[in-house]
């Protein structure tokens, strides 16, 4: 159990009884399992209780390990966690992981939009490895200009919604696609349908598609069943992590997910994902770094990790020093693409994950990246007693996905 402060759970537990309001937001990585329970309170989301627990023990492997389980080894790691960390509600939703899914965008001349329910899903076969039977698809309009586009020209609602119903009503040619099933937000009820184009020219337009492998989708009902907890949709973490970071807000800004396995790297602009790139280092790589060049067991040099980082210098920490070298360099090559195709430079990269907890690793991003780095902070949008302020924003990166899923099932209440 990953929570530096197990008694925090009693407190919750003691000061918050509405667990019937309670909600909560399970993110299942590759190397541990988050959990975070919110309620809804005079508008505002009060955290009950978070907690954090390593799956790598679920299958032989040491604590920090990322690891394959099949359904039934989660279901039981989700159980104990659960229980550990006093959650009360049974009400949740889960974050599918971004390597289980696929989200691109494409580029597409239209006469009508009222045409995009069709013509979208036999594009989107261009872009999808696999036959779009074995996927859930879904998919919306991305104007170039979001906070000047009219609701009644293109149907893109706020900041990381979906165009549903497109998906919903696409007959036998197109995958089922409902935002509940195929991890988009969904859409505000008084979204306005595509209209067609008045002046009679073909539109140009960008389409943002996301599917998931309907095996991944079966695998977490599967791990929903056995859990005990009921979930009426998934969400890709990917979007989770917008919902939790960036509230509103238009600037540019890249995320470091720094995972166990790989490290995730999004570009968001105006509150829609630009760019998305996956780089093949992760927190385990330098754990296993650090045990070769200091001769230590995983274990303790994951221990080791996690107390001491990379703040020493010299040929013990070489190793791991130069995995993250090359995490950041490949952040600044992905941050100047974007820059030169969109014209706007990015005002700071935010680490996120369980990697960002890393001593040193903020010192490191100051020297090595073009950008400033921030670590992010997605209890700042919840209420907690303020004496919590400095332990949530120490254990805040790691709860980013699980935060922000947890947020929108609030809003599915509401």
């Amino acid at each position: 159990m990953q929570n530096p402060f197990p008694k925090l759970a009693g407190f919750f537990r003691q000061t918050f009884q509405s667990a019937d309001t309670s909600v909560v937001g399970v993110d299942i990585g590759s190397a541990y399992i988050k959990v975070v329970q919110l309620r809804r309170k005079s508008g505002k989301a009060v955290l009950e209780t978070y907690g954090s627990l390593a799956i790598g023990p679920y299958g032989g492997v040491e604590i920090g390990r990322a690891t394959h389980l099949p359904p039934e080894k989660i279901a039981e790691a989700l159980r104990d966690l659960l229980r550990e960390a006093h959650v009360t509600s049974t009400s949740a939703a889960f974050a599918i992981p971004f390597a289980s899914s696929l989200v691109t965008t494409m580029d597409m001349r239209v006469l009508d939009p009222k045409q995009l329910r069709t013509i979208v899903p036999i594009e989107a076969r261009k872009y999808i490895p696999v036959p779009i039977s074995e996927v859930n698809l879904d998919w919306w309009i991305i104007p170039d200009e979001p906070e000047r586009v009219s609701n009644e020209e293109t149907r893109t609602g706020e900041p990381g919604q979906a165009v549903q119903e497109e998906t919903q009503q696409g007959g036998q040619e197109q995958a089922s696609g409902s935002a509940a099933e195929t991890g988009l937000p969904p859409l505000p009820e008084n979204g306005a349908q595509p209209t067609a184009n008045e002046s009679g020219a073909p539109k140009d337009m960008k389409i943002l598609i996301a599917a998931i492998h309907n095996e991944a989708m079966s695998r977490y009902g599967e791990v929903v069943k056995q859990s005990g907890l009921t979930s009426s949709f998934f969400e890709i973490e990917l979007f989770s992590t917008i919902r939790a970071l960036f509230p509103q807000d238009l600037l540019p800004h890249a995320v470091l997910d720094l995972g166990a396995g790989e490290t995730k790297l999004y570009i968001i602009d105006r509150g829609l994902i630009r760019t998305s790139h996956i780089i093949n280092h992760g927190g385990q790589d330098i754990t296993l770094a650090l045990s070769r060049s200091l001769g230590i067991t995983v274990a303790e040099a994951e221990k080791k990790k996690r107390d001491e980082g990379i703040l020493q210098t010299g040929d013990e920490t070489e190793g791991a020093t130069a995995i993250l070298n090359v995490v950041c360099g490949e952040t600044n090559r992905v941050l100047e693409n974007f820059e030169r195709k969109f014209g706007r430079k990015v005002v700071d990269v935010v680490l996120t994950g369980g990697g960002a907890n890393l001593p040193g690793l903020e010192a490191l991003a100051e020297q090595t990246m073009s950008v400033p780095s921030v670590r992010a902070n997605p209890f700042k949008q919840t209420l907690a007693p303020a004496f919590l302020d400095e332990v949530l924003r120490g254990v805040g990166p790691e709860f980013t996905v699980a935060v922000g899923i947890a947020f929108r099932k609030l809003q599915e209440g509401s």
